[in-house]
């Protein structure tokens, strides 16, 4: 199978889910901790007041987790290692749901996301705004966004503008002279997704679509209130940790840092000189983000490196492990806080913060990113999903929850319009002629 081959137009796009029958969707969150596969039935449900963005319920019919190996800070760097995790996270999550995939929905961290909003406004002379013109200045908007070096993951239109007025939902019927959008695009470089596919592809298996990490775990875990009036959805993974911005229903802004729980871990193992895993479960029982006076007190014991029996464990007072940890935390909570001023989204995001992913279950984090973040924040568990077992609810899941629900959003996105379909393509295949073609005849 060809990398991104020329059928599918540059990245794998999901079809729109039926709206009248149920449908299987099979996820994979590929992360620097664990692996997950899920398998879920999507029935088609009445509008409801409960999360009235879905238009499908989700049951998970199938689930299987794997801790990750070959991946690091959300980059893959063993392709051997990783197929071997993604095959036996697959079969687990098969066998549970009695049925066999062959297509999965992959979430992105790698690739140095990033995102930009493109404006684009065409000339309507006094007429009504017809389907034809919001094609027409959606695809003006994609074409701004189009590089050689990145793909586009995402591309939604935020807003549109009638005659300088912004804040339009839906201009359709609507009469004016200029008619404007401002397109949220937000892309990755090409090798990362390649190297992804690739890892999926000799699994045996096939990518259906490619789904940003933050979008997806904000899709899980922010409510419609928090979506509507704007949020910040922060996961905390092991290796990365990202933002997504959410406004009036939709993703506006998404980041990536290169810091996780993870290096919280290698901290400890460097500082008590432990091996990783000892320190993963001293981080896990005695960590804290939060300073605490008892700490001085309390005495632990940290097993030695090396498998010599006559080692003894050092002890150590409980302040020092809480001291580790709470650099790291406050260095990943500034480095956010920083990106979040400088996206120029923070009076967006105003007063909430919705905290997710596995590292944000670490003892006294919402208490440290109230202080450091200055906002109400709150830990975000994924939503709306039934079926999960106990071990699957918590804020680790988001983000396999959350590529669930995509399909339920991905008709928001423009690249239907044509705006990008031609944008992995070199200049001279025949769907770059044609799309030159459909640009010059737009």
């Amino acid at each position: 199978m060809s990398l991104f081959g020329s059928a599918n137009f540059g990245l794998p796009r999901l079809k729109p889910l039926p709206s009248k029958r149920s449908h299987v969707v099979s996820v994979l969150d590929i992360g620097s901790t664990k692996v997950v596969c899920m398998i879920g039935r999507l029935t088609p449900r009445a509008e409801s007041q409960i999360l009235p963005g879905r238009t499908h319920s989700i049951e998970v019919i199938g689930i299987g987790h794997q801790k990750s190996r070959g991946v690091k800070n959300g980059v893959i760097a063993d392709l051997d290692a990783v197929e071997s995790v993604v095959r036996l996270a697959v079969d687990a999550a098969e066998r549970m749901a009695g049925l066999t995939i062959d297509s999965l929905i992959v979430n992105v961290s790698a690739g140095r996301l990033q995102s930009d909003v493109y404006t684009a406004t065409i000339d309507l002379g006094g007429q009504e705004v017809e389907a034809n013109d919001l094609k027409k200045v959606l695809a003006a908007a994609g074409h701004q966004s189009l590089r050689t070096d990145r793909a586009i993951l995402h591309s939604l239109p935020t807003g549109f503008s009638l005659d300088g007025e912004r804040g339009i939902r839906d201009p359709l019927a609507m009469f004016g002279d200029v008619l404007g959008v401002d397109m949220h695009v937000l892309t990755a470089e090409r090798p990362a997704l390649k190297n992804l596919e690739l890892c999926v592809n000799r699994a045996h298996l096939s990518v259906e679509g490619m789904v940003a990490t933050p979008y997806a775990s904000g899709l899980a875990a922010l409510v419609d209130d928090e979506v509507e009036l704007g949020c910040a959805a922060i996961d905390m993974g092991g290796g990365t940790t990202t933002i997504s911005v959410f406004a009036e229903g939709k993703l506006v802004h998404a980041d990536a840092v290169g810091l996780g729980g993870h290096h919280v871990t290698t901290d400890l193992a460097r500082g008590l000189s432990t091996c990783i895993e000892d320190a993963e479960r001293l981080k896990v029982v005695h960590g804290s983000a939060l300073p605490n006076s008892a700490d001085e007190r309390d005495i632990i014991s940290v097993p030695p490196i090396g498998e010599d029996d006559r080692d003894q464990p050092t002890h150590v007072p409980r302040a020092l492990v809480s001291r580790i940890v709470r650099a790291r935390i406050e260095e990943t909570l500034e480095l956010i806080r920083d990106r979040i001023q400088r996206s120029g989204f923070s009076p967006i995001v105003g007063k909430r913060i919705v905290l997710t992913g596995g590292a944000s279950q670490l003892t006294g984090l919402p208490e440290a990113a109230r202080r450091i973040l200055a906002r109400n924040v709150r830990i975000g568990r994924p939503l709306g999903v039934s079926g999960l077992p106990a071990a699957a609810k918590g804020p680790a899941f988001s983000t396999a929850v959350g590529l669930m629900i995509y399909p339920q959003v991905a008709d928001l996105e423009t690249h239907a319009a044509g705006s990008g379909m031609f944008s992995t393509l070199g200049g001279n295949s025949r769907f770059a002629r044609m799309g030159q073609w459909l640009k010059e005849s737009f």
